[in-house]
């Protein structure tokens, strides 16, 4: 982990500090959402020339658990690369993946109202056998391996790919929960829920161990590095097409995406 005494200096007369935003939806394929590969180029700008410190501005309910590790990973190898210490601030959620997301700085500060946590890993659906049978469709499905066909949306459910489905489940539970508890340690309060995916607020998330204080980004960070502190933005391109309005329809799709994630939280 990094040393924050020892980095948490002024470089120069007017430090500055690098502010990523990580808004949205993390990895579930809409053009707005976040991953690895999109975000690569603005975290890897942020960390160029020996940044102050580097803030992760976070407002996110979660997502693609992998996605989740392998931003989170980047930032982390960048941070002890150049010695820049990280900060996240969470603005209305850091939820799931979002959570894993905060999980890459050395501090977490939140608002008294942000919703922290939700570890724990969710798996969603629906069942349309009913309906086609109802209109005179039949499905028709031809595997070679008896586990090609699981979860067929189109027919029932089968007990035993409702079984394979929590394994798999739990197999990443477990190691969402080993990566909060190595990026947290002693940090975390000894609560057996904290790890059931329960949502903290604000104060509620510090007492358990989930941030480390109530702070704002921008007077934090000056009470920190001096009122003199600038900022410098990054954050993840829109798709060219959409800066033109090319690409309407699948702007209003990933609208959607990300409205329906944060509704999952009541945002």
């Amino acid at each position: 982990m990094v040393n924050l005494p020892d980095l948490l200096r002024f470089r120069s007369r007017h430090p500055t500090v690098a502010v990523i935003r990580l808004q949205g939806p993390i990895g579930t394929g809409g053009a707005r959402s976040l991953t690895d590969q999109a975000l690569a180029p603005a975290i890897e700008a942020a960390f160029r020339g020996r940044p102050a410190a580097v803030a992760l501005q976070i407002n996110s309910p979660g997502g693609s658990p992998v996605q989740s590790s392998l931003i989170a990973a980047r930032i982390r190898r960048l941070s002890v690369e150049k010695r820049v210490p990280v900060l996240a601030f969470v603005e209305d959620v850091a939820a799931s993946g979002g959570y894993w997301l905060a999980t890459a700085a050395d501090e977490i500060y939140c608002d008294p109202g942000s919703l922290v946590g939700s570890i724990g890993v969710i798996s969603a659906g629906f069942g349309f056998q009913d309906l086609i049978a109802r209109v005179g469709v039949e499905r028709r499905v031809h595997t070679a391996g008896r586990s090609k066909s699981l979860l067929d949306p189109f027919r029932p459910e089968r007990p035993e790919d409702v079984e394979r489905l929590n394994g798999w489940l739990s197999q990443l539970h477990d190691v969402f929960i080993a990566h909060v508890r190595s990026r947290r340690g002693t940090k975390l309060a000894d609560n057996p829920d904290l790890f059931t995916g329960e949502v903290w607020i604000g104060q509620n998330a510090v007492t358990q161990g989930l941030a480390d204080g109530i702070g704002h980004l921008a007077p934090t960070l000056r009470a920190r590095f001096g009122e003199k502190v600038r900022f410098r933005r990054y954050g993840m391109r829109r798709p060219f097409l959409s800066r033109f309005g090319l690409a309407l329809a699948e702007d209003a799709v990933a609208v959607l995406e990300e409205r329906a994630a944060f509704a999952r939280f009541g945002l």
